[in-house]
């Protein structure tokens, strides 16, 4: 359904929804999620207990929401031209990377308080929280050998790679990478060598030589 077929009610709706998704991050950003209460996100919102409770079931169901939200953004990125099995060349495998990668930093540029709360904060919830961020990395670890595997197979990355060891090396780095840009979200340059410097050992390192 695209918004300009859904009726203003629902515009409305989506936009709060929105809006208390962002004031709960900024809460549990100031004061960490296990001291932020409801009351705490109304409160920043302007808005009373019951319109909270009409859209979440609770601060835990916000967490659902933004993991499965990730997880759709992830697949979005990861669908049609750069897709897995999407590159034919070095080239184009090296054009897919920077485009996957321009569009990661726009993520976590866009919602940097997210980003640190499923990094930082959401496996001391509880067992099952911990088991989403887990399986969440693990399958980047399992696409990213996707890619790594198509490569050995058409024969522009190296033949003696091992696709999984190293998908388990790229998620670290780019774990690395993300706690680099929260903790100076403010400095471009810096970020920019980043993301070269990660695309150069992401490309370079594996590509076939000669």
């Amino acid at each position: 359904m695209t918004d300009a077929s859904l009726s203003r009610a629902e515009r409305n709706k989506q936009q709060l929804r929105a809006e208390i998704i962002q004031a709960a991050f900024a809460e549990f950003s100031a004061r960490g999620y296990h001291q932020t209460g409801i009351a705490d996100i109304a409160k920043r919102l302007g808005i009373g207990h019951g319109t909270f409770y009409r859209h979440f079931e609770n601060k835990r169901d916000i967490l659902e929401h933004v993991i499965n939200e990730v997880s759709r953004q992830i697949m979005d990125t990861l669908a049609a031209e750069n897709a897995p099995g999407a590159a034919g060349s070095l080239a184009e495998y090296r054009e897919q990377c920077r485009r996957i990668g321009n569009r990661f930093v726009a993520v976590m540029a866009e919602n940097p308080d997210m980003i640190r709360m499923v990094l930082f904060e959401a496996t001391s919830v509880d067992a099952e929280m911990t088991g989403r961020i887990m399986m969440l990395q693990e399958f980047g670890a399992r696409i990213t050998a996707e890619y790594l595997a198509h490569g050995v197979k058409l024969g522009f990355l190296r033949a003696d790679l091992d696709a999984e060891a190293t998908s388990h090396a790229v998620i670290g780095m780019l774990l690395g990478g993300a706690l680099r840009f929260l903790y100076r979200p403010d400095d471009l340059d810096g970020r920019q060598r980043l993301v070269d410097a990660t695309l150069g050992l992401l490309i370079d390192g594996v590509a076939k030589q000669g």
